[in-house]
């Protein structure tokens, strides 16, 4: 992995938010390629669960300061960004007042998943390529964890297809048992168009569950993780017939062998 270039994107990440399998790969993921001389950036939401001042987050005003327009809506674009502690790795912080103040990750008090997930999962997809662009940091792998950045492999294969700085990226997704109940917003797909992303390429999110939303960045995808032992059955189904190399799930404690060897031999 030495001076291999690996963007790593989370919807979660340790230290930042509470220890689970999706966000405790994450950090080992980065830390993982890190230690073996690759380099690395992490990107997540800042939740308002994040404690700013613990975390020392801090504003980056260069990277900051432009809009992203998410469904004919002007949106401001924060960047925030921290170290991790011991590890030398730079974490991004994809921030903006509507979609990430609240304290919470995903749902109400309720347990209700939040009306505008979806512009939040745009927001954040476009937000991790606008920054890396402005960092001008051409990454050899994008591996994609959680179900709210898994737009980003859309966004990149369609919406910034032309973008020179990514011809050369390959993109890994691992799919967890991370999912929630219900669909997110009916107007998901009319948003995505908005884009200008053709309706061909976005049909299996027509009916925006979780599944149908990984289903989507597998399809995407030039590599696939399974990153639980037990998925979702509609997913394992789908991994039977799909046509992407697929790594079976291995134990965060073991698996960096395995994700070496399928990067560098079965992804790049």
């Amino acid at each position: 992995m030495k001076d291999k270039r690996v963007l790593v994107v989370s919807s979660e990440v340790v230290p930042y938010l509470p220890e689970n399998e999706l966000s405790t790969t994450s950090f080992e993921t980065a830390k993982m390629v890190h230690g073996k001389g690759g380099q690395t950036r992490i990107f997540m939401p800042r939740f308002g669960l994040i404690n700013e001042r613990r975390h020392q987050l801090h504003e980056v005003i260069r990277l900051s300061g432009m809009n992203l327009v998410i469904n004919d809506m002007d949106m401001p674009l924060i960047i925030k960004v921290a170290s991790i502690p011991k590890e030398r790795m730079q974490v991004y912080f994809i921030d903006n007042e509507e979609y990430f103040k609240r304290k919470a990750l995903y749902t109400d008090e309720d347990n209700n998943l939040f009306e505008d997930n979806d512009e939040r999962a745009i927001f954040f997809a476009k937000g991790v390529v606008e920054t890396v662009k402005k960092l001008n940091w051409a990454p050899d792998i994008i591996h994609v964890h959680g179900w709210m950045a898994s737009l980003l492999p859309l966004y990149i294969k369609e919406y910034y297809k032309d973008d020179a700085l990514f011809n050369g990226s390959k993109i890994v997704t691992s799919v967890y048992n991370t999912s929630f109940e219900g669909i997110l917003s009916n107007d998901f797909s009319k948003k995505i168009k908005f884009d200008n992303i053709d309706e061909s390429k976005i049909k299996t999110i027509s009916n925006p569950n979780y599944t149908n939303i990984l289903i989507n960045a597998i399809e995407n995808s030039d590599g696939i993780i399974k990153g639980s032992e037990e998925l979702p059955t509609e997913l394992e189904e789908f991994l039977k017939t799909s046509d992407k190399p697929v790594l079976d799930y291995f134990h965060v404690s073991e698996f960096d062998t395995a994700y070496t060897e399928f990067y560098l031999n079965k992804v790049l």
